[in-house]
């Protein structure tokens, strides 16, 4: 039946006379941008619609789904993404799967449902964004079938290396973490033991070790999974590509009064540090010195975070009312249009992060950033040349960049005049393109090694 469903939508097209083949190119990710609007999510739908355009790859998008969203037919796990025949949802249970080793309890997700769908396209390339609510037992399927597939992973947080959803914050003191181990991680979690810990990290490794590249989107990333046992030779940098809305023109007058118009967008969560940053406006307000700054808080998802996070956040927005504003959420298309309204964007948040959309979306409407001096965030963003640093989970800090960079004159258009031109995904499309074409290439003159 699933075997039918997919020939129906055709995911095989019929090559046309005196015209070469196009190869096949597989993208596999969590969630869809449609449903959840995550950094992953969103790298992955542009960089799939982007190498539509290519002349050598034909993509398939594979996004998984959560099962209360229905669509997929009896007996399958897949439906259409709307009407594109190249895009399908694959459907998944959080039940269904082990958080602990990131695997799947119900192995017919891959012996049966994900085997077929790999049967049908037969990919030349397989280029995993994500396995969350999947699980890394996929990178098995995927070598047992298609051994001569070579398969990419991009890695976008810690999850392998972290079992607290990849944030590399202790639970005991919510320090920044920068390495694992049986003891620390068991520390962190007193019900795992040590040895649980110890078979976690070997398990994922061992599923790891099927990859033939991984790619990081920070230096700051690349040196944790080296650190943690990746093999340097089998990872390489490779920022995001991004497919960007024009600019929004900004008012005339903006350029003849104080850069005082702050703002934030992304989740509210305490990861982000959002809380930190409404902390540094109370101490603007209620300072003695001169600083006219406002804050634009654009985000949503407060009521699904810890009722203790819910409470202080209300408390601090309701001592902030005269320079803080709750915007709320808001549309992807609607970014060009806010960030023409203000004049710098805060990403303070208290975690490594990797390489935040957020930063590349300023820096591609051309405003600076003032950001924690840590991680990809330090990484991404130059401190006196884009934008500005602070140190991270310190409000005081952050009070006091934020007052140099309202009341220094000049220092905004320095800052501005030094954004960096945003890395294209037309441009990732050709250096991808250049990387599969070189790992099949490999797998090729191995297979034939081989076979002499």
């Amino acid at each position: 039946m699933l075997l039918m469903t997919l020939m129906t939508s055709p995911l095989i097209k019929t090559v046309q006379p005196n015209k070469r083949a196009k190869k096949k190119v597989l993208y596999i990710v969590h969630n869809h941008p449609s449903v959840i609007p995550g950094g992953a999510e969103i790298h992955a739908l542009e960089l799939y619609e982007a190498m539509r355009q290519s002349d050598e790859y034909e993509p398939q998008l594979l996004s998984r789904r959560g099962p209360s969203s229905g669509g997929n037919r009896p007996g399958t796990r897949l439906s259409l993404v709307g009407q594109d025949t190249q895009q399908s949802f694959f459907f998944t249970d959080p039940a269904e799967i082990d958080f602990f080793y990131m695997s799947a309890r119900d192995k017919s997700i891959y012996t049966i449902h994900f085997r077929e769908f790999l049967e049908t396209y037969r990919p030349d390339v397989i280029h995993i964004q994500h396995t969350l609510f999947l699980g890394f037992d996929l990178l098995r399927m995927i070598k047992n079938l298609l051994p001569a597939t070579p398969i990419i992973y991009t890695l976008h947080e810690y999850i392998p290396i972290c079992h607290r959803s990849g944030q590399m914050v202790r639970t005991i003191n919510s320090e920044n973490c920068m390495e694992e181990s049986p003891r620390r991680c068991n520390q962190c979690f007193p019900e795992i033991s040590p040895q649980d810990f110890f078979m976690r990290k070997r398990f994922i490794q061992a599923q790891f070790a099927l990859v033939d590249l991984f790619l990081a989107p920070c230096h700051f990333l690349l040196d944790r999974f080296t650190d943690w046992g990746i093999p340097p030779e089998k990872i390489v940098f490779e920022d995001y590509g991004r497919a960007l809305l024009p600019r929004a023109i900004e008012a005339p007058e903006a350029e003849k009064r104080s850069r005082n118009r702050f703002a934030f967008f992304g989740q509210i969560n305490e990861f982000k540090g959002v809380d930190v940053l409404i902390k540094a406006m109370k101490i603007l307000a209620e300072s003695d010195d001169a600083c006219d700054a406002h804050l634009w808080v654009h985000g949503a998802n407060l009521e699904i975070q810890r009722i203790e996070f819910q409470n202080e956040f209300r408390e601090l927005l309701a001592a902030t009312s005269q320079n803080v504003t709750m915007a709320g959420r808001y549309r992807s298309e609607e970014v060009p249009k806010l960030m023409a309204k203000i004049d710098w964007v805060v990403v303070p948040s208290i975690w490594w992060e990797n390489s935040p959309l957020v930063i590349q979306e300023a820096f591609h409407n051309r405003r600076p950033i003032v950001c924690s001096d840590i991680g990809g965030m330090a990484e991404k963003v130059r401190d006196g040349v884009d934008g500005l640093h602070f140190r991270a989970r310190d409000p005081i800090s952050l009070a006091s960049v934020i007052r140099r960079a309202t009341n220094t004159e000049g220092l905004w258009k320095n800052l501005q005049d030094g954004i960096p031109d945003v890395y294209k995904v037309d441009d990732q499309v050709t250096n991808l393109t250049a990387i599969y074409n070189s790992l099949i290439a490999t797998k090729q003159s191995n297979a034939e090694s081989y076979a002499e």
